[in-house]
C-alpha cells in the first residue's frame, strides 16, 4: 500500500476485552481497509464459533485459536488511512499472558490508543498498559472510552471513566499534553468512530478517527548514528545472509560499513528491501531486510545491534537504571535475577545493588541503599546482564534504552537505562 501520507506506527492498548480489536476492526471497516464482503465473511464467523458481537474484532484476531478463545494473542500488524495519515496499526494483546508481544510492540509505537470500557471502568491491565507505554516511550496518546452504548449513552458514565484514567496517567508521571482527546464511542455500533453521534450530543470533541489526524509525526532522529536492533536473521539463496529490523536510529545506505554487537563482525551493505522493494535509503521506522557481504548466520541473530563501523553500538558490561516494579508475589532482593526485554534482546540479568528508592508522586529520593524492593516500588538500582547485552542510554537513544522486566509469565517491571558501563574491548 503505496502512499505519500506521512506514516505512523499506533498501538492498540488496555484491559482484555474492553473492545481493543473490535474497535480496530470498526476502523477498518470505515475508513475502507476492509469490505463489506469481509465483514459479512467475518459475521458468518461469528456464528459458527458462537461469538456474536465479534465481527470487528476477528478482522484482527486472525488465528484460530484466538477466535475460539475470543483473546488476542500474537501481535497483528494492518494498515489503514485517514485523510491526513497512514497507519500501521500493531494491535497488542490485553490478555495478561501475552504481554511480552505488547512490549514489543509498544516499544515500536509512535502513538497510542488506550481503550477502556465505560461498562467497566478502570481495570488491572489498563493500568499495567498505561505504565508500560509511558516507560516505553509512548509520548502521545489518544483514550477511547468504549460501549457507550451499553450504558445508554450517558455523559455521566463518560466523565466518571475519563477523570479515572485521567487520575490515573497524572499519578504515573504522563505529561499533561500527552492524552489529545478523550473520545466517547462504540465500537460495536459505530458511534463516533468515524463521524459525531446523535446519541451523544452532549460531546463536542473528535470523533475518534479525527482525534488520530490530530496526532503528529515524530521526529526521526535521521542526524544520530545508525543503530538497528535485530529482529530476525533469514538465508536467502542468491543473496546469502539477509537481517531483518527497524532503524531506530541514523540512516542506512547500500555500501555502508557496519558492525554487528556484541560479536563485532564487520560487514558491508550489499542492498537494502522494504515491501518487496528496493531502497537506496533506510531512515527510522523503517521495518527492512537488508543484504550484507561475507556474514553467515551463525554471525548475526536477534537481539543483536547494527551500527557503523566508526560509531559502534554500546555494550554493556553493567548499567544502571530507573526500574517500576508493577507486581510481584514477593519481595525482590540482591541476586534477582529475571528476564529483561530491551528492544529485540531478551537476556536475563541481576539486580546487584539498589541505589534508592523515589517517591512516585514527587520524583524525590525517599530512601538511600533500600534493602528489597517490592510492587509499586519506584528505584535507580544497577544491573549486571548475564551475557553482553548491546543497549544505548535512554537519553542518548531512547530506544534502545529501554526495557521491561519478566519473571514467571508475567511483566514484573519496567525501566529505562540512566548508565553503562561499557565491556572492556
Amino acid at each position: 500500500m503505496a502512499t505519500d501520507k506521512p506514516h505512523l506506527n499506533l498501538i492498540f492498548i488496555g484491559h482484555v476485552d474492553h473492545g481493543k480489536s473490535t474497535t480496530v476492526g470498526r476502523l477498518l471497516f470505515e475508513t475502507g481497509a476492509i469490505g463489506e464482503r469481509d465483514m459479512a465473511r467475518m459475521k458468518e464467523l461469528t456464528q459458527t464459533f458462537n461469538k456474536p458481537t465479534f465481527e470487528f474484532a476477528f478482522v484482527m484476531d486472525s488465528l484460530k485459536e484466538e477466535r475460539e478463545r475470543g483473546i488476542t494473542i500474537d501481535i497483528a500488524h494492518r494498515d489503514f488511512q485517514t485523510p491526513k495519515y497512514y497507519f500501521t496499526i500493531i494491535d497488542a494483546p490485553g490478555h495478561r499472558d501475552f504481554v511480552k508481544n505488547m512490549i514489543t510492540g509498544a516499544s515500536q509505537s509512535d502513538a497510542a490508543v488506550l481503550v477502556c470500557s465505560a461498562k467497566e471502568g478502570l481495570q488491572a491491565q489498563t493500568r499495567e498498559h498505561a505504565i508500560l507505554a509511558n516507560v516505553l516511550g509512548v509520548k502521545q496518546m489518544i483514550v477511547g472510552i468504549n460501549k457507550m452504548d451499553d450504558v445508554g449513552y450517558q455523559q455521566a458514565k463518560y466523565e466518571e471513566t475519563k477523570k479515572a484514567v485521567g487520575e490515573l496517567l497524572k499519578t504515573l508521571g504522563y505529561k499533561p499534553d500527552t492524552v489529545i482527546a478523550y473520545v466517547p464511542y462504540s465500537a460495536l455500533r459505530g458511534d463516533n468512530a468515524k463521524t459525531k453521534s446523535e446519541n451523544m450530543p452532549w460531546y463536542t470533541g473528535p470523533s475518534l478517527l479525527e482525534a488520530l489526524d490530530m496526532l503528529k509525526v515524530p521526529p526521526k532522529p535521521t542526524d544520530k548514528p545508525l543503530r538497528l536492533p535485530v529482529q530476525d536473521v533469514h538465508t536467502v539463496q542468491g543473496f546469502g545472509t539477509i537481517p531483518v529490523g527497524r532503524v531506530e536510529t541514523g540512516v542506512m545506505k547500500p555500501g555502508d560499513q557496519i558492525i554487528v554487537m556484541p560479536s563485532g563482525a564487520r560487514s558491508e551493505v550489499k542492498s537494502i528491501e522494504m515491501h518487496h522493494q528496493q531502497l537506496q535509503r533506510a531512515e527510522p521506522g523503517d521495518n527492512i531486510g537488508f543484504a550484507v557481504k561475507g556474514l553467515e548466520k551463525k554471525d548475526i541473530k536477534r537481539g543483536d545491534v547494527i551500527g557503523p563501523s566508526s560509531n559502534p553500538p554500546t555494550v554493556a558490561d553493567e548499567f544502571t537504571a530507573q526500574v517500576v516494579i508493577l507486581h510481584h508475589q514477593n519481595v525482590i532482593a540482591k541476586g534477582y535475577t529475571p528476564v529483561f526485554h530491551i528492544h529485540t534482546a531478551q537476556v536475563a540479568c541481576t539486580f546487584v545493588e539498589f541505589l534508592e528508592k523515589k517517591d512516585p508522586k514527587t520524583g524525590q529520593t525517599a530512601e538511600k541503599n533500600p534493602q528489597t524492593l517490592k510492587t509499586g516500588d519506584i528505584a535507580i538500582v544497577k544491573i549486571k546482564p548475564t551475557k553482553p547485552v548491546p543497549c544505548e542510554k535512554y537519553s542518548d537513544f531512547p530506544q534502545l534504552g529501554r526495557f521491561a522486566i519478566r519473571d514467571m509469565g508475567e511483566t514484573i517491571g519496567a525501566g529505562v537505562i540512566l548508565d553503562i558501563v561499557p565491556r572492556k574491548a
